[in-house]
């Protein structure tokens, strides 16, 4: 059985597979930092599940907004259009929480969050806290994970 686990402080994915690590990759967390409160911009911590995958089929750089792909793909003329837009792109992971009064329900629910592991352009730098909430990953690694893992797999975010 596989399950993930993100290091906050090392800006690191873990694949586990029978408590083995098999697999990491750089990612980039809040740039806010840890938390779980609605509207704190900040990554939810505890044990999560992967609730939907999103994006299956899509190609690299395929630009998401709520969920569904604009049927735009990310380019600079694009960034340079939207500047402010909070790019999504390639594959989704929709988490939800499994901790009640944690990061399940109320005020601390991460699936009402909308707090996703997604793609983000590739000059975005992984390594370092950037994100809006979410745990953004390289294109190529999302795709590569996306493929790796089901629905339901869980993840320990510390």
């Amino acid at each position: 059985m596989k399950e993930l686990q993100v290091s906050i402080s090392k800006q690191e994915l873990g694949v586990y597979e029978n408590q083995i690590l098999i697999k990491t990759y750089s990612v980039s967390t809040a740039k806010k930092g840890v938390g779980e409160q609605w509207g704190s911009e900040q990554t939810p911590r505890g044990w999560h599940i992967i609730r939907a995958k999103i994006g299956e089929g899509c190609k690299a750089n395929t630009v998401f907004k709520g969920r569904r792909p604009t049927g735009e793909m990310y380019s600079l003329a694009l960034r340079q259009a939207y500047p402010a837009r909070d790019w999504i792109l390639t594959r989704i992971f929709w988490l939800s929480g499994l901790e009640k009064g944690r990061n399940r329900l109320g005020n601390v629910d991460t699936m009402r969050r909308y707090v996703y592991i997604h793609g983000t352009p590739d000059d975005v730098a992984m390594g370092i806290p950037g994100s809006h909430g979410c745990i953004r990953m390289r294109n190529q690694d999302i795709i590569e994970l996306f493929d790796l893992i089901p629905v339901l797999t869980k993840i320990h975010i510390s």
